[in-house]
């Protein structure tokens, strides 16, 4: 390499100036990183969610409503905003699996969640494919179903680095010994094709770590799933779970890898006033101890959950400013 004197003079600054712009004029411009392409194919690492470097990551975004209900609003127009207005780097596609959800059609539910994947692939995000199951709150009566569902889903999609699995969404009225079996009878169905994906497995009790059931996470740290690559899941709604399951979040996660895959600002409806103050103490502790998250939802539902105003999607948008409504300001700003 040539070294430029130290003592160039003013013609010879200015020359060497004009160069300098000139070089940079004509480099390409590089786009910009996205979270896949930043991160890669994630592990689990202890308590926590790393990168392919082995770097802790946290993933911040939002689960979408119902696909039966909502898949309007998952457009090119209010994806785009997701990842690039919005910041996030994850997009959990929620497909409830009764309600009107896949029973009614599995084909065609199964084609919908593969586009979404495709669609939080295109955009560098990573996507949580929830099979959403909430009544019967028993995940093994949708042991075959469920089978189905992901034998074709990683079928289609093990090849990607972005896709994490999310079994069953919140088990309820159910021990958690049989929400272990189920894990253990799922996983290895999804790991025969992905054998190196993330899998999230609900907890009892509406995933409240067995709170909501008078229970703790001691239950799952005495017997954990047997398998590796694992988080368990933990939702709250900080108008309604307040000290307690903010206080066995936190001792969880100090032994337990978590992942918040659902909450809210509002109480457990997903409705009412919601309580920022008290979601706001939920954030900073997932922000101390690297906890991912997806805050619900994604929608123009007219309950106060919901972050769009009514109308929105079927209005193509905007997806921010004054279509926002105050849980969705919020929320954007927090990712």
């Amino acid at each position: 390499m040539t070294r430029t004197p130290r003592f160039l003079g003013v013609a010879g600054l200015l020359a060497a100036a004009a160069g300098l712009a000139a070089t940079l004029l004509s480099a390409p411009a590089s786009a910009a990183t996205t979270p896949v392409e930043e991160h890669g194919r994630l592990e689990v690492c202890g308590t926590r969610l790393c990168g392919e470097d082995g770097t802790p990551v946290q993933l911040r975004g939002m689960s979408s409503h119902g696909l039966q209900w909502f898949d309007h609003c998952l457009t090119d127009g209010s994806l785009d905003a997701l990842a690039h207005d919005w910041g996030a780097n994850v997009l959990r596609i929620s497909m409830y699996v009764q309600e009107g959800g896949y029973e009614t059609d599995p084909q065609g539910f199964t084609n919908k969640v593969s586009e979404l994947i495709d669609e939080a692939t295109e955009r560098g995000l990573y996507a949580i494919v929830d099979w959403h199951t909430l009544t019967p709150g028993d995940p093994n009566y949708n042991t075959q179903a469920a089978k189905t569902f992901f034998t074709e889903i990683t079928r289609r999609h093990a090849d990607k680095d972005n896709v994490l699995y999310e079994i069953a969404n919140e088990p309820n009225g159910v021990s958690w010994s049989s929400i272990k079996g189920y894990a253990e009878e799922m996983i290895p169905v999804i790991r025969a094709q992905d054998p190196d994906a993330v899998v999230l497995v609900g907890t009892r009790a509406w995933s409240s770590l067995g709170v909501s059931e008078g229970s703790n996470e001691q239950e799952i740290i005495a017997n954990p799933v047997n398998a590796e690559n694992i988080m368990y899941t933990f939702h709250f709604y900080a108008a309604s779970h307040r000290e307690p399951y903010l206080a066995a979040l936190d001792r969880a996660s100090q032994q337990l890898p978590i992942f918040v895959s659902e909450f809210g600002t509002q109480d457990y409806s997903g409705d009412g006033a919601n309580d920022f103050a008290m979601a706001q103490r939920y954030i900073d502790l997932m922000a101390q101890r690297g906890i991912g998250w997806t805050n619900w939802n994604y929608s123009d539902d007219h309950r106060s959950g919901a972050v769009f105003q009514p109308g929105t999607c079927n209005a193509g948008g905007p997806w921010n400013g004054s279509a926002l409504k105050p849980a969705g300001a919020w929320i954007r700003d927090r990712i």
